[in-house]
């Protein structure tokens, strides 16, 4: 078994902009596992919230010790990125061994499209109201939100853009309980269905006395299987990404988990191409809400790239992954 770890850059199709600042470019990491003739791959993003860089995220793949396999991994490595490119390879490889597609490796039923989100970049109401006029096409927007009173303008914006479209949105940490009172009222009336992590993770309890009457999803609060306890009562989804999970075993392993725990599942992705969102199309299957637009935000993609029609999100073809 040989593993390799190459870096490589996707050009985004415009400026993407959220609260904690913009990026021109998708930095990604493409793992590929061979065993023989075959080879397995998987992509990651590392995330500095998470205190993770492209160098920390390289060390930590090329260290293991090889040869490995799933359940090793899953030992090997904590979840996050890293283990996530790896995992995501392992079942790819597996699946080139078995001659067999990974859904039905991992006894899943036959995937198909499912709708996703396409996202707007945090701007002025004026430019967001450009953004959903240009993709009101879209049966479901995320609106990225900043944090202050200018949100109900910027959603009332989407609304003027897009007026069919279904709306959800995303705080990134940016709110307070007090803004979460204030906004959450406005954008139910605006039609607004769902609002990602509002406060920011670790100061969060606040989300136990409050009137929800904006659905609340845990996104930098929920990683993996360990996090749910601590989300009962807080939050009505959780928000599967596969870079947070640590890959495609503990994906799976942790929405049967929150399903079970009565969450609702979003299956989201960071800023990827579509060898990263190949295996979260597999999670996402009957989900609340699918977030997995990452190739759609950019100017160039990978070869054999998934498909994107009305129909939503098509699973990967195996030339592909899996």
């Amino acid at each position: 078994m040989k593993l390799s770890v190459t870096r490589d850059v996707f050009q985004l199709a415009q400026v993407f902009t959220i609260s904690r600042g913009s990026r021109t470019e998708a930095q990604v990491l493409t793992v590929r596992v061979q065993d023989g003739d075959l080879v397995g791959q998987g992509e990651c993003v590392p995330y500095a919230r998470y205190g993770e860089t492209l160098e920390s995220v390289t060390a930590e793949i090329e260290g293991l010790r090889l040869p490995i396999d799933r359940a090793g991994l899953q030992a090997a490595l904590p979840a996050g990125a890293a283990r996530n490119a790896v995992d995501c390879a392992l079942w790819d490889l597996e699946a080139k061994r078995a001659g067999m597609p990974v859904w039905q490796l991992a006894g899943l039923s036959a995937p198909g499209p499912e709708i996703t989100a396409y996202t707007l970049s945090l701007g002025t109401p004026a430019k967001m109201e450009q953004q959903a006029a240009e993709n009101a096409f879209r049966p479901l927007l995320k609106t990225k939100l900043g944090g202050g009173p200018e949100d109900v303008e910027r959603i009332e914006a989407v609304r003027r853009g897009a007026p069919a479209a279904r709306i959800i949105v995303d705080a990134n940490e940016g709110w307070t309980p007090a803004l979460y009172a204030t906004l959450a009222p406005v954008l139910v009336k605006l039609g607004v269905e769902m609002v990602e992590q509002p406060l920011p993770a670790g100061e969060d309890a606040a989300l136990l006395d409050m009137d929800r009457v904006l659905p609340v999803c845990a996104d930098e609060s929920c990683h993996d299987r360990t996090s749910l306890e601590a989300l009962a009562e807080k939050y009505d989804v959780v928000n599967i990404k596969l870079d947070k999970t640590g890959g495609l075993t503990e994906a799976l392993a942790l929405r049967d988990a929150a399903l079970e725990a009565g969450f609702k599942v979003m299956v989201g992705c960071m800023v990827g191409s579509s060898l990263a969102m190949a295996p979260a199309v597999l999670v996402a299957q009957g989900a609340l809400f699918t977030d997995l637009d990452g190739p759609l935000l950019l100017a160039e993609d990978r070869e054999n790239a998934l498909a994107f029609d009305d129909a939503g999100v098509h699973p990967a073809a195996p030339a592909l992954w899996g």
